[in-house]
Formats: structure tokens, C-alpha cells, sequence
């Protein structure tokens, strides 16, 4: 089993990242802040292009360690590896596969449902957890009666997706299965509002470049961060992340990271931004709205949800296709690996990530 190692992130404009010894070192304004040793970290990435001394951008490369920049808002920009490792079978194996039609939807298929399976799972919890307010006769208060509404139209919407997991199992083009994704998305995204209890915080739409309000800042910031971490899996594992099943190719398009993020996006994306809100650890105040309507993440702000995203990847589950107890972290290496053994012919269905 793989050990679950760290992803350092870099956010002070004013950084030095070098390797000292058998550590790396961050310094800010020529002061050290930060020690680790090198065998603790995966990952290092940078918002916006900060500086890393020659000599630990050499290490990282030999040593299989991810450099990432991202912009401040988490938008993909570069990214910084060695020689291409991996066995050459399997993504020439891969290639095969994507080639084809009928084979690719034999993966996005599982994926899919996942995806879809995952977002109405999120949608029955908060049923669970707030039920609809019984109604008062003529003393029922606007809230309780709004209360009530909202929540049958989360049930109705938890139905529909439903049936619609039925639907997703029978497609017989990706195109078609593109249109039922994208249908349950839409009818998602029309009542996650219903799960932000912070009044502040208003989520009409899915909104992404840019982002229109602040619950859609954090998603796609969390999203961003989450297909970084897809992406570097895919890669240790052997896989090319360019070349996926659902996602059409796309010069600089990690298609096969985005594939398998669909699988997560509620688990490790969603859940953590509801968390941020609703426990309130984060503050309309964190969020800034520019002329052009793109709204912005503090720096403190982001920082809380880099740390509430390290925490999340800390916590142990058991997997619910392996039964093994592991970290978050490592779920996407995991199902890197039974992604890969499917296209070597070791398995005979691929198994999705599905959340309990």
C-alpha cells in the first residue's frame, strides 16, 4: 500500500523554496518558516510563480516529487517534471482504449454513475440532518413553510437523479452520457443553495471563469487543488493524464485527471466548501468582487481552505471496493491503480470511488 505523503503549498509572494540537506526549506523575506523532510513530501505547489532553487527543482525531477504552479484563484498554469516514467505498455494500452468508442464508455459509464451517486448522496444527507419543518396551520412562521419547500424540492431533485442513475447504465454514446451528466449537474447545482445555511453566502448558479459569487470561488479553487492531486497520481501510477475517456482531448487538457475528478468532486470538493461555510471558517469578508464581476479568495482565505483540505486528506475511510483502511489522500492513487489494472485486463469492470 502506498504511504499518503504531504502536498506542500506555496502562497507568500515573497517565498524562497531550497533544499537543504535532506529537508526542504521555505523562507520568506530571507527568514526560514517552513522545514520538512524531502521523504514527507509529494507535492509542492506554487501560487503563482514563485521562487525554488535550481538544485530542488533538479531533486524533485529525479525523485518523482510534482511541482505545480497555479494562479491565485487555483487556475491551472505549469508544471514541472523530469523524464516521463511509467510503463510504456500500459499507456499504449490506454491510447488503444480511448481510441474506441465503446471501450471508453465502459469507464466513463462507472464514473459517472459515481459522480452522479456521490452528489445525490450529499443531497440525502443534508435531508437527514435537516428535515422538512412540519407545517403549523395558520402560526406556521415564512421560514418554516420556506424550510419545507426547499426541502422537497431536494427530495424531489434526490428522485430524479435516481432515475437517472438507470438511464447513465443503459447510454450507449458518450455523447449521450455527456447529456445526462450535464442534466444532473444542472438540476445539482439548482438546489445547492438549499445547503448553505449562511445567509451571507448566496449560490444561484454553477459559475466558473470566472466565479460569480463565493461559494463558486471556493469550488473551483478546491477543484482546481483536487485535479493537481489527480493529476500527480495518474502520473506515479503510469497513466497519461492527458488522454481520457469522457473528456475530449484538448491540447494541455489533463482529460483522464478530469475523468476521475468526477468521482471525487463531491466528496473532496463540495463537502469541504458546505464545511467552510456553513461552520463559518471563512467569512463573506474573505471574498473580494472585482469590476468585472470575477470574485477573489483572501490569502488568509486561502490558507483556511488549504488547511481544511490537508485535514480532510488526513482522515482515514475504508475503501468501498478494497474494504482496506486508508487515508482521503490516497484515494486517488488508489483508483489510479484499479483504473490501471482494468486497462492491463487484470479486472474486468473498473470500480468508482463511491462516498458513504
Amino acid at each position: 500500500m502506498k504511504k499518503h505523503l504531504n502536498t506542500l503549498y506555496i502562497t507568500s509572494d515573497n517565498a524562497y523554496v531550497h533544499k537543504e540537506r535532506e529537508t526542504f526549506v521555505v523562507e520568506v523575506d530571507n527568514k526560514k518558516v517552513f522545514q520538512a523532510p524531502v521523504h514527507s513530501i509529494e507535492n509542492i505547489v506554487c501560487f503563482g510563480f514563485k521562487a525554488l532553487s535550481p538544485a530542488l527543482m533538479a531533486f524533485c525531477a529525479e525523485n518523482n516529487v510534482g511541482i505545480s504552479y497555479l494562479s491565485e484563484n487555483g487556475r491551472f498554469l505549469a508544471r514541472v517534471s523530469g523524464a516521463q516514467q511509467g510503463n510504456v505498455l500500459l499507456r499504449k494500452a490506454q491510447y488503444a482504449m480511448s481510441e474506441s468508442e465503446p471501450r471508453s464508455l465502459s469507464i466513463a459509464r462507472p464514473m459517472i454513475a459515481a459522480k452522479v451517486a456521490n452528489y445525490r448522496n450529499l443531497l440525502m444527507r443534508h435531508q437527514r440532518n435537516h428535515p422538512a419543518a412540519e407545517g403549523g396551520g395558520d402560526l406556521a412562521d415564512v421560514e418554516a413553510v420556506n424550510e419545507g419547500n426547499c426541502s422537497r424540492a431536494v427530495e424531489s431533485v434526490s428522485a430524479a437523479m435516481g432515475e437517472r442513475l438507470h438511464d447513465i447504465e443503459k447510454s450507449e454514446t458518450l455523447n449521450e452520457l455527456r447529456g445526462i451528466e450535464g442534466e444532473c449537474a444542472a438540476m445539482y447545482f439548482g438546489v445547492l443553495s438549499v445547503l448553505i445555511k449562511v445567509k451571507d453566502f448566496e449560490f444561484r448558479a454553477r459559475s466558473k471563469r470566472p466565479p460569480l459569487d463565493p461559494a463558486n470561488a471556493l469550488l473551483s479553487f478546491l477543484y482546481a487543488i483536487l485535479v493537481n492531486d489527480v493529476r500527480s497520481a495518474l502520473e506515479t501510477t503510469g497513466l497519461d493524464p492527458q488522454v481520457g475517456f469522457l473528456h475530449q482531448l484538448r491540447s494541455g487538457r489533463p482529460s483522464l485527471a478530469l475523468d476521475i475528478m468526477e468521482e471525487f468532486r463531491a466528496y473532496l470538493g463540495d463537502r469541504i466548501m458546505l464545511n467552510l461555510i456553513n461552520l463559518k471558517q471563512v467569512s463573506i469578508n474573505d471574498f473580494e468582487i472585482r469590476e468585472s464581476g470575477e470574485v477573489r479568495m483572501s490569502d488568509d482565505a486561502r490558507k483556511t481552505v488549504l488547511a481544511a483540505y490537508q485535514k480532510r486528506k488526513q482522515e482515514e475511510i475504508t475503501h468501498p471496493f478494497l474494504g482496506e483502511k486508508m487515508t482521503i489522500g490516497l484515494l486517488p492513487h488508489i483508483q489510479a491503480q484499479l483504473l490501471a489494472r482494468y486497462i492491463r485486463g487484470d479486472m474486468k469492470e473498473y470500480p468508482p470511488f463511491y462516498m458513504n
